[in-house]
């Protein structure tokens, strides 16, 4: 948490502003260019053999590469592209411009990352686009807003929590079903995925409120509201202050001075007075 503050103070003020504003703006170049000249795309997309030969280019150009589209599936498509940009935008407003920024090109190196490790391994390089980095962004959004209600179908309302459990079991057996049928380097790309979000949550958690620390100043408190409910059960003992949990309102005896006294409340007295077995009964009764 502290190293991401130092880093926002020296570095936000590069942060870009709206970035799912740019990321869109891609998305639809990509579309252009794939509706223009299909061919076109082989040129830009993620490709490290291409990149070693110093197309270096495609480090970046490949943010623009959009599946193949055909009639039906154009609208889901769309509509794939409204709810990353809506949620994309929605971390923003709650992390702020740098914090997303990190998150999301973390993302987009991990990414990279993916392809060189399979092109190291195998000499393949897989043409990865940000399919996986969207998915995983859904997961810090459900994360941030589990109570956040959403239309299944446009007609089913429930919880983003919800769907971010459903969704993460389907995840998990993608990554299976994948390894299973040799494509490993698919899963590779997605174990990277939500790799990168594992980190960004677990580093932006506030692990303050459990370190012992902690746990001494919420004791101290509680005890300081006990003594000021129980002014009558601060006593000295043994040189130190200590509260006690029974104090006769006669004699002043506690659980300290013996273990085996016994005391009651009072039910004709008003106010909580407590007294010792040898004075409950020959005690005279408070009035207000």
């Amino acid at each position: 948490m502290k190293f991401l503050n130092k880093l926002e103070r020296k570095f936000g003020k590069y942060a870009i502003h709206n970035l799912m504003n740019y990321v869109i703006g891609l998305y639809v170049v990509g579309f252009i260019i794939t509706l223009i000249n299909p061919y076109l795309i082989s040129y830009l997309r993620l490709d490290i053999d291409k990149v070693l030969q110093g197309q270096v280019w495609r480090l970046v150009t490949f943010l623009i590469q959009v599946p193949p589209l055909n009639g039906f599936n154009l609208f889901f498509y769309l509509i794939e592209m409204y709810l990353y940009y809506w949620i994309g935008s929605s971390l923003e407003r709650s992390w702020g411009a740098f914090r997303f920024n990190l998150y999301f090109f973390s993302g987009i190196l991990f990414n990279i990352l993916a392809t060189v490790v399979i092109y190291t391994v195998t000499g393949y390089s897989a043409p990865f686009g940000l399919t996986y980095i969207n998915q995983a962004m859904f997961f810090a959004f459900a994360a941030l807003y589990p109570n956040v209600e959403l239309l299944l179908m446009f007609v089913l309302p429930i919880k983003v929590k919800v769907l971010g459990y459903i969704y993460a079991a389907i995840y998990v057996y993608q990554i299976y079903d994948v390894v299973k049928w040799g494509q490993w380097f698919d899963g590779i790309a997605m174990v990277l995925a939500i790799l990168n979000f594992l980190i960004f949550f677990f580093a932006t958690r506030n692990y303050r409120r459990i370190s012992p620390k902690e746990y001494k100043r919420r004791a101290n408190y509680k005890r300081q509201v006990r003594n000021a409910h129980n002014p009558d059960n601060v006593i000295q003992f043994q040189g130190r202050t200590t509260v006690t949990r029974h104090k006769c309102a006669v004699c002043g005896r506690t659980e300290l001075d013996d273990e085996s006294l016994e005391f009651r409340f009072c039910s004709k007295c008003d106010g909580n007075y407590e007294y010792c077995m040898d004075h409950l009964y020959t005690h005279e009764h408070v009035h207000r």
